[in-house]
């Protein structure tokens, strides 16, 4: 509840007197007179007692927010189910420039604390533990950030040209024929399934491509449309994310060539997603155009980063993000590398950017974790110059579907459709426009 009253502004104002009830020995007084006039000094030591008793009790409970006009209904459910004698009223939330914990007994404001120094109090262990077991610079970070509303925000802003993509159809010309792609992972690759299905969802004919099927010719790259390197773990990352799995590429001649005809292709597309974006950066030189790409090396914070986070879609040639600039939407990370290191490789200043990280203002950000691996400027997808081929760090195949979010905006803020569907799955449906 606090770090929610602290990015919402709003606050708490909590009365624990009702958490002392008579069944715990003490009768409460209503009169005025005689040493009644004095009954909550009396008893106020064993009432703390109680109150504490209550406050940091081991068994079962649940703090539950309701609307005031609906808290009569809620105690009747309750009642019926035989949960009123264990029910409370405890307190109510307010809308404050800073949100502040207050808790009131006998009528009196006992405590009073902003909601932001409770947070970085609680925090302050693990703030060291990050210290000692991670990058001190990222931990520094992290710990700051709590007490600044704005870093944590998650949000929504969908430009109503994005909004209208939405609700745009897809021509019937382009549902009559299902384009092969190929859907490629390495041992030790995931993610590989929801990819699948994300292509399935937006018209084509996905199929499991595995580097074995392309190293005995079971199957040939010439036969697809379009390939999507998935994301995982290839080879252990024993030799760095995603380099045994380029270098399986590279020192196959059989395979180099077959890659290098694929992208070369003028009507192909390709798109790596976490450890097949690294793949792709390994393999820059055999792609067209991508000779700009950086390695993606480890995360600034030195540890593996599993969140959902803010990302902004910018202006460019991507076949897949076409239509897509001004984006911002949570989007699932997963990767230990995913660093934008143009120092052994590529051009900062020329490369094709797609995609970056946001705070919770929408600000590019390289501070941990609203930049949860450290990229100046937010970097997190890059793609060739015509468009064709896309890398990008974040796991879009994650979160196409509005139930996949741990996090989601009300659904009528985005789009009146009944459609399960977020913006990110334009990006499939951006592909299949390409293919035509």
């Amino acid at each position: 509840m606090g770090g929610w009253a602290l990015r919402r502004g709003w606050g708490v104002s909590l009365n624990v007197d009702i958490l002392v009830t008579e069944g715990d020995g003490i009768q409460n007084s209503f009169a005025d007179h005689g040493d009644s006039k004095n009954w909550a000094s009396q008893v106020s030591v064993r009432r703390e007692e109680l109150t504490l008793k209550a406050l940091f009790s081991e068994e079962l409970g649940v703090v539950i927010q309701v609307k005031t006009e609906e808290r009569d209904q809620v105690m009747q459910t309750l009642r019926a189910h035989g949960l009123s004698k264990h029910s409370h009223f405890i307190g109510k939330v307010r809308h404050e420039a800073q949100a502040r914990l207050s808790i009131w007994r006998d009528t009196k404001e006992i405590f009073n604390a902003l909601v932001s120094d409770l947070v970085l109090v609680w925090d302050t262990l693990s703030w060291k533990i990050s210290q000692l077991r991670d990058h001190p610079d990222a931990a520094h970070q992290e710990h700051a950030s709590l007490g600044q509303e704005h870093s944590h925000v998650l949000h929504a802003h969908v430009p109503q040209s994005v909004r209208a993509r939405m609700h745009t159809s897809a021509s019937a010309s382009l549902m009559l024929t299902r384009p092969k792609i190929a859907v490629l992972r390495e041992q030790g690759v995931n993610s590989h399934v929801e990819m699948a299905y994300a292509f399935d969802q937006a018209g084509f004919d996905a199929f499991d491509v595995h580097m074995s099927d392309l190293q005995t010719q079971r199957t040939s790259l010439s036969h697809f449309s379009g390939l999507v390197a998935c994301g995982g773990f290839s080879y252990g990352d024993t030799l760095g994310a995603g380099i045994g799995w380029a270098k399986s590429i590279s020192f196959n001649a059989s395979l180099l060539e077959q890659f290098k005809s694929f992208f070369e292709r003028k009507d192909t597309f390709g798109l790596g997603v976490c450890n097949g974006c690294q793949m792709f950066a390994e393999i820059a030189h055999l792609i067209p155009q991508a000779q700009h790409w950086p390695r993606f090396t480890q995360n600034k914070s030195e540890r593996f980063e599993a969140r959902l986070s803010m990302v902004e879609v910018l202006p460019s040639k991507s076949i897949f993000f076409e239509g897509l600039e001004g984006l911002r939407y949570p989007i699932a990370v997963a990767h230990g590398e995913g660093y934008a290191n143009f120092s052994s490789q590529g051009d900062a200043s020329q490369v094709s950017r797609v995609m970056r990280f946001v705070n919770g203002l929408g600000q590019a950000t390289h501070d941990y974790p609203a930049n949860p691996n450290g990229s100046e400027q937010g970097l997190t997808a890059v793609t060739t110059s015509d468009g064709r081929f896309t890398a990008m760090m974040p796991h879009p195949e994650r979160v196409f579907r509005e139930m996949q979010l741990s996090w989601r905006p009300s659904k009528s803020s985005l789009h009146d459709t009944k459609e399960d569907k977020t913006p990110w799955f334009e990006i499939w449906r951006n592909a299949r426009r390409f293919v035509n």
